[in-house]
């Protein structure tokens, strides 16, 4: 008897699942952004770039550093081949620079594992350096339209709202997470690559933090948090980072001069960047142990080569 229970359940828990996925690739289809990495000639590698650009950055600046790395390296071993310091140059302003070094790191491990070819299985991606459970699967998913839970904090908050009727998703992906995703999946890969991006996408337009487009949403009458009242979330209140006067912002000046210098820089001219020598002092060995900053003789500095 509980087996037989248990197995409705589930079999309940999955057309609920098939439901909510057609409504919201349905809702993709008419109203998805055009962004280039999702274009069709868009090869695996344009899709793994964008995906590590877009961890904790906005789309629109995003879009102009793609487009110039893409028309810059547009195969792995076009950046191989270049020093590590010219990604991080190429970076720009786009923060957290240490992506750029791990792009930079994948891209040789491709060419060297793979004869610079993208590896299509998610073991192959999640032994790229630099490559997590988010973005192997997201490639997985996206350049080679395989059938993967893919989980940012958008697609968190859409399951975390639509199905277990909760304001927000926990703060780390588990695999009880990965699981519930991986259930709302339709069988056929194809339509479970479209169905991740549509979950997604509608997380970033719809089912955002703050203000919800309830009546925009394709799955309003099939949403538990909506059905139960919309209650707020319980958990503690998650403060944005500040920026100013932070170590952060030190790194982000000290890299700046070294970026836009054709050679290396003495320490007199990164001295005149921030006024306090300790902080100062403390973000350039920062960078210089992340690997983003080279000290090439006693007091010069310059990115990696």
């Amino acid at each position: 008897m509980m087996t037989t229970s248990m197995t409705a359940a589930a079999a309940g828990q999955a057309a609920a699942g098939s439901v909510l996925a057609d409504l919201v690739v349905d809702w993709f289809g008419a109203h998805a952004r055009e962004l280039p990495w999702r274009r069709p000639e868009t090869g695996p590698w344009g899709v793994l770039v964008s995906e590590v650009m877009l961890q904790q950055t906005p789309v629109h600046r995003v879009l102009p550093v793609w487009e110039a790395w893409l028309l810059r390296w547009p195969l792995p071993a076009d950046l191989a081949a270049q020093p590590a310091g010219e990604a991080v140059r190429e970076w720009g302003r786009l923060g957290y620079p240490r992506r750029a070094l791990r792009l930079h790191q994948a891209a040789t491990a491709i060419v060297e594992r793979h004869g610079g070819s993208v590896p299509d299985q998610l073991d192959d991606l999640l032994a790229l350096p630099g490559v997590g459970s988010y973005t192997a699967r997201a490639v997985a998913a996206f350049a080679f339209r395989q059938r993967h839970p893919v989980i940012d904090v958008n697609v968190r908050r859409f399951v975390a709202r639509a199905v277990e009727g909760v304001a927000e998703g926990p703060a780390a992906v588990a695999r009880r997470d990965l699981e519930l995703v991986a259930g709302l999946l339709p069988a056929d890969p194809e339509t479970a690559a479209r169905a991740s991006a549509a979950f997604m996408e509608l997380g970033a337009l719809v089912c955002v933090a703050r203000a919800p487009r309830c009546g925009a949403c394709p799955v309003l009458g099939h949403c538990a948090w909506t059905a139960a009242g919309s209650p707020p979330s319980t958990g503690p209140a998650r403060r944005p980072q500040g920026y100013a006067g932070t170590d952060r912002q030190v790194r982000g000046r000290l890299l700046a001069v070294l970026r836009d210098a054709t050679d290396p820089v003495g320490q007199s001219l990164l001295d005149q960047v921030w006024d306090e020598p300790v902080q100062r002092g403390r973000a350039l060995a920062g960078l210089i142990a992340d690997g983003l900053v080279v000290e090439c003789a006693p007091g010069v500095y310059s990115l990696p080569t």
